[in-house]
């Protein structure tokens, strides 16, 4: 543990109300000499934090060992009143491919102990990497019993792909309720991932192991595009200004580096991570950067305004980027982390059709050139790992879907979320219609949960991890089914 802290705040004896971890410790974006560990000082974390309006000396450290007995690594970060009292550190200098363990020390209290690993040596090929990736957590919709059963796993990272809060003021009838109104000030958003933060189970998934994180639309505004709100007649420059409150709320309370440090209404979120030569993750930004939703938006039939070469998803800037990153990739597993569904799933039966204008099938024209890329460069076996949509799907990728013997590109997996929606269901009448509709899509269901993936040199294994129910504590946890790609194969296998 760490001994009692000289910081200024001891020194000069400023009283604090309560307990300052009370949100708990983080790391996230390893690198193979190190990582970001993440705390935050709130002894009133609904109540802007509950902290005095000065600089405040915050100790930190790492260790070999969790008793926090062999030390490797030490020193003191400053938690700003400007920055809510956040803390990033970057720990550089540790040796790669190992776990280590972290705690700070504020006001004469400590943290708990958080767990943290290095990523490999860049030319390394690893033996695995075993990971979960998570999205749409609405606090009141359901407990979040599936990071309860994620903390007990023996993962060595977990991807957030977005819906980490919800904006949403709060409202009656539900599991629990949010607290305050929707989301526009900044103390509001500081508030609203406060009250996330709070919970335990989250907690013990933030403690367990380094994330890697990506936001969606509801860390900003529902369905937000760029600059556009959902909500006709918003202006422009003011949708701009609550962005860069609710970017910098996001900073705040998430383990980033400072080069995702926040400009106003601009964070370079986007961006690669790698696991050795196993894996290489490009974590997208499908929201900061996107064209208006064509067609009104919703589920509608292909129109012009969806097929126009320049609606963009990605932003010219951010496809650039990707390309270039798969281009120079060594990986044998290439990942693109992201939002929304890349399949082009049709959600009526029969003759009628109808497509998701705020997923990829939106931007027809960006989703064709992302995957034309595949087909025609071949990094080696793409993988698309996606959240957003409240429901498990595995989808084998082609550049013309609506053919089935064309060539399979890439594997997408689908991960439901873990409360959003309520309880969900194993069953629906459209189950049977999407599977008919759709011959590429090899799972489709609406139960809370997670997948875990355990990636190997020869093949790489989702679990899809399911629970009965998220509106009681208790729930169990089981493996709904399990796929496989194998090496140099493309399309997945269910095993």
């Amino acid at each position: 543990m760490i001994a009692a802290p000289q910081t200024a705040l001891a020194r000069r004896r400023v009283a604090l109300k309560d307990d300052p971890f009370k949100l708990g410790v983080a790391s996230g974006d390893p690198l193979p000499d190190g990582f970001v560990i993440w705390t935050r000082l709130a002894p009133e974390p609904l109540a802007g934090g509950g902290m005095p309006h000065e600089n405040l000396e915050v100790d930190w450290q790492v260790s070999a060992d969790e008793q926090m007995k062999q030390i490797v690594a030490r020193g003191t970060a400053i938690a700003t009143p400007e920055l809510a009292h956040s803390v990033h550190v970057e720990v550089e200098g540790l040796e790669p491919g190992r776990w280590y363990w972290y705690q700070f020390a504020a006001a004469g209290e400590t943290s708990r102990v958080g767990r943290a690993r290095t990523a490999p040596r860049a030319d390394e090929l690893p033996e695995r990497l075993r990971f979960a990736f998570a999205s749409c957590q609405h606090y009141e919709q359901g407990l979040f019993t599936a990071y309860e059963h994620m903390a007990r796993e023996d993962l060595d990272a977990i991807v957030h792909l977005g819906d980490y809060i919800y904006e949403y003021a709060g409202r009656e009838k539900l599991v629990r309720k949010h607290s305050g109104p929707e989301c526009s000030t900044l103390d509001e958003y500081r508030n609203r991932h406060a009250q996330y933060k709070t919970d335990e189970h989250l907690q013990a998934a933030h403690a367990l192991c380094p994330w890697w994180v990506t936001w969606d639309d509801h860390e900003f505004d529902n369905n937000c595009a760029g600059a556009i709100s959902e909500e006709p007649g918003v202006d422009p420059q003011e949708y701009l200004a609550r962005r860069a409150r609710a970017y910098q709320a996001y900073y705040e309370h998430m383990p980033l580096r400072r080069a995702q440090f926040p400009k106003g209404p601009d964070m370079l979120l986007y961006r690669s991570a790698s696991f050795g030569r196993l894996a290489q993750l490009a974590i997208l930004d499908a929201r900061q950067y996107r064209s208006d939703q064509p067609c009104g938006d919703g589920n509608k039939p292909p129109c012009a305004e969806a097929l126009a070469p320049g609606q963009t998803l990605l932003g010219d800037a951010q496809e650039r980027w990707l390309y270039a990153t798969l281009d120079k990739s060594p990986a044998r597993w290439n990942v693109l982390a992201q939002q929304v569904m890349m399949a082009r799933v049709d959600r009526k039966a029969g003759d009628e059709i109808a497509y998701s204008m705020d997923q990829w099938p939106g931007y027809e024209a960006n989703r064709q050139r992302v995957l034309r890329y595949f087909a025609d460069k071949r990094p080696a076996n793409p993988i698309v790992i996606t959240g957003d949509i409240h429901a498990n799907y595995v989808n084998d990728l082609q550049v013309d879907c609506s053919n089935p013997r064309s060539p399979i590109v890439a594997s997408e997996f689908v991960g439901t979320s873990i409360s959003s929606g309520g309880n969900g269901s194993a069953t629906g009448k459209d189950v049977e219609a999407t599977y008919a509709e759709n011959p590429f899509v090899k799972l489709f269901n609406k139960q809370r949960g997670y997948v875990t993936c355990e990636v190997t040199p020869q093949q790489w294994t989702a679990r899809y991890r399911v629970l009965p129910y998220v509106d009681q504590p208790g729930a169990p946890v089981e493996t709904l089914k399990t796929f496989v790609v194998e090496n140099g194969r493309r399309g997945v296998q269910s095993t």
